[in-house]
């Protein structure tokens, strides 16, 4: 069964427990026989010692339909880089574990900032834009799927419903977005999709007027879900942030490249639990705080790619409208809690919401600031353009690794 929400065009296709996971898994083998299927796993080394990816590897382990799993490893010195090859070696698929710190590695960083073509900054979107990279240069796979290392709830399922809407030839999806409830130990979480995404979206349309990526953002039923499944075939050209605004410019690259009946969202879970980053309301530079930061830069960035003009009236006016619009918002989050018998903290919501209205701001500031600012990581085809050996040496450098410190 599927719906179509605002702007009428994103599918959503249900989770309706009427097929099982072994007949899902069966039919995704028989399609992987042409469509080849990959998996990128973005982790830190600490997610190594924590209690969500021992089991996502055990999931893992029991999937028969994976070409490959690619690990992209974070913040680990050699004998780090030792342990988390040892640690990854339950896969029985063929897997690679990327060292990014590595000499190699840093020298392939070197190169691209040379021509000026390497990522900012650190993190999750550098990790996962490297891992692309050496996927497209395997020129092996046909679907590549993204999830977290930190989801402690994860089972196989998961990556089965994710996968199948972009495998299945019958399907039109090049880009299928994940969607689960947001509940655990007897609360709603999901703070910064209910508190910031939701009310800024309604803020916008209300202070900018209509706009179809607004529409299109807001169809989704979890924008900031970290499970990705796409074709390879688009991964070239996509542009993604290289700060934590990286779940929205996916979508962002997905509204601007493909037609929306090439996009879905796809319920993948009946509950979902992972790591939660603390709201850093003292520090900007972490946690929800600098994560709402980012987003907000995003989705400023392509609108005003689109051609909408702002100043800082524009953002005075978006953060009182924003501000509104969330207070109405946590009115229904507490009777849905309530209904469910599930909680809410109004105070910490509240203030939430102050420190986000902030954020906005701060956003706004650092747009008008910068307006020179490129805010994405070179596309992989202007990389390859700038230096065709690049992506071979990347291969090169990857396998020079496993030999060395295996």
């Amino acid at each position: 069964m599927a719906d179509f929400h605002q702007n009428g065009n994103i599918a959503t296709i249900h989770n309706l427990r009427t097929r099982t996971t072994e007949d899902l898994t069966h039919e995704l083998v028989s399609y992987s026989s042409n469509r080849k299927i990959s998996l990128i796993l973005p982790s830190l080394y600490s997610e190594l010692e924590g209690e969500a990816l021992p089991r996502i590897l055990s999931e893992l382990a029991q999937v028969p339909y994976l070409h490959r799993i690619v690990i992209g490893l974070d913040r680990a010195d050699e004998a780090q880089y030792r342990h988390a090859r040892e640690f990854f070696s339950v896969l029985p698929q063929n897997h690679v574990v990327i060292w990014n710190d590595s000499p190699r590695m840093k020298a392939i960083e070197a190169r691209l900032e040379s021509m000026g073509l390497a990522p900012t900054e650190p993190g999750k979107g550098k990790n996962v834009w490297g891992c692309i990279g050496f996927l497209l240069a395997c020129a092996d796979s046909d679907v590549v799927a993204i999830h977290d290392c930190d989801i402690v709830t994860y089972e196989k399922e998961l990556l089965a419903r994710l996968v199948y809407p972009v495998v299945n030839p019958n399907f039109p999806y090049q880009v299928a977005k994940g969607y689960y409830a947001r509940v655990g130990g007897g609360k709603i979480n999901g703070r910064v999709a209910r508190m910031l995404v939701s009310p800024l979206l309604i803020a916008m349309k209300k202070v900018i007027g209509d706009r179809d990526y607004i529409d299109f953002l807001r169809a989704f039923r979890y924008s900031l879900s970290g499970e990705f499944a796409m074709r390879t075939s688009i991964l070239a050209d996509l542009r993604i942030p290289s700060d934590w605004g990286l779940e929205i410019g996916v979508l962002s690259e997905a509204w601007r490249n493909l037609a929306p009946k090439s996009v879905c969202q796809v319920e993948i879970a009946d509950h979902y639990d992972h790591k939660h980053q603390d709201l850093s309301e003292d520090d900007k530079t972490t946690g929800l705080s600098r994560m709402s930061i980012d987003i907000c830069k995003a989705v400023f960035r392509k609108l005003a790619a689109d051609g909408t003009v702002f100043n800082e009236e524009v953002f005075r006016t978006l953060k009182a409208t924003y501000y509104r619009s969330a207070l109405d918002l946590l009115e229904a989050y507490y009777n849905d809690a309530t209904m469910n018998g599930l909680t809410v903290d109004r105070h910490t919501e509240e203030r939430t919401a102050e420190l986000f209205a902030e954020n906005i701001m701060e956003a706004g500031r650092i747009f008008l600031d910068n307006p020179s600012e490129t805010p994405f990581i070179p596309t992989w085809n202007r990389v390859h353009a700038a230096d065709s050996s690049l992506m071979t040496d990347m291969l090169k450098a990857v396998a020079a690794d496993l030999k060395d410190y295996g």
